[in-house]
């Protein structure tokens, strides 16, 4: 058999000194790429962190400004209900005293029956009642119309865009 699949620049004989030189060249992943690697995860993951610390940040303040508005409503719901209860006591003498419809709405003439209780600096809580006689027993001196938080100061929105012309 002759050796023709062979080319001729490939010696068939012993190695060349310039030979081993070359396959000793390998190719494969340094020890810089791997530290680059390792910089970008560490980078990414503090990225992440920073990221997620000032969310957490925004979102607990927030949550305290929805809980003082919580609190400063109920706390104006309390003040309204103890003025419609003391409305109610007056309501019921007056029903007490009164011997026909006409003299009971007589006597509640001169009750307000409109509550306003400041909420915050640009809200009020404002409710309205409406006297009714009762027919029944069971039935109560009055009917709540509206309850209602209405704005006490008018908003001046920023609507321009921050955009150059």
């Amino acid at each position: 058999m002759s050796n023709s699949y062979y080319s001729s620049s490939m010696p068939l004989g012993p190695e060349t000194e310039e030979e081993p030189a070359r396959r000793k060249i390998r190719m494969g992943v340094n020890v810089g790429s791997s530290s680059i690697l390792l910089i970008f995860v560490i980078l990414c993951l503090v990225s992440f962190a920073t990221l997620s610390l000032v969310s957490a940040n925004a979102d607990s303040r927030l949550s305290r400004r929805i809980l003082d508005r919580t609190t400063d409503y109920y706390n104006a719901c309390n003040v309204a209900e103890a003025h419609i209860a003391e409305l109610d006591r007056q309501l019921a003498e007056a029903y007490a005293d009164s011997y026909s419809l006409t003299e009971y709405f007589e006597k509640t003439d001169g009750l307000d029956f409109s509550i306003t209780v400041k909420i915050s600096d640009t809200q009020a809580l404002q409710v309205s009642v409406e006297p009714i006689y009762p027919v029944q027993d069971d039935q109560g001196f009055y009917r709540i119309t509206s309850w209602k938080v209405v704005n006490t100061e008018e908003y001046d929105y920023d609507s321009s865009l921050p955009v150059f012309r």
